[in-house]
């Protein structure tokens, strides 16, 4: 028996519904991509921008066409630094967070998956713009935050 629903489209209604949802999913899917998975990074970051503001109101706040957005976070994308910085702090902006990465502190972690990876032993903490830590910068990528 087949589900009644898409899963993209029950992750978008969610993410269109519950802001902590949206964080997340906006920080998941920049750990991804610092992670060294910039295809699901990408992908992640593309179902954000659909749920959350959609490529029309994110082309007329970075000034970056609309198909061009389409095309970066798509399966071929590579998108520049330049631009990913640009599109990463309007989307930051528009939450109402901040990420930050930092480095991996051991012992810290409350995850029992951690493990820092060898060369790139970096964490990404988000916090509101109250400067409210939330829960969100425990551990949930095995080689990235602590």
């Amino acid at each position: 028996m087949g589900l009644s629903r898409g899963f993209r489209t029950t992750l978008l209604e969610r993410a269109r519904k519950d802001a902590n949802f949206r964080q997340a999913l906006l920080k998941e899917g920049i750990d991804t991509m610092l992670a060294g998975d910039v295809e699901t990074g990408k992908a992640i970051l593309r179902d954000y921008i659909k749920a959350a503001a959609g490529f029309g109101q994110l082309s007329e706040a970075t000034r970056i066409p609309a198909k061009s957005l389409m095309r970066m976070f798509g399966p071929k994308g590579n998108p520049r630094a330049d631009n990913l910085f640009q599109i990463i702090r309007h989307l930051q902006a528009r939450e109402g967070i901040h990420l930050e990465v930092g480095p991996c502190r051991p012992g810290r972690c409350k995850s029992k998956r951690h493990r820092p990876h060898p060369i790139n032993p970096t964490r990404l903490s988000m916090t509101t713009s109250a400067q409210n830590s939330l829960s969100l910068s425990e551990c949930s990528a095995p080689f990235l935050m602590c």
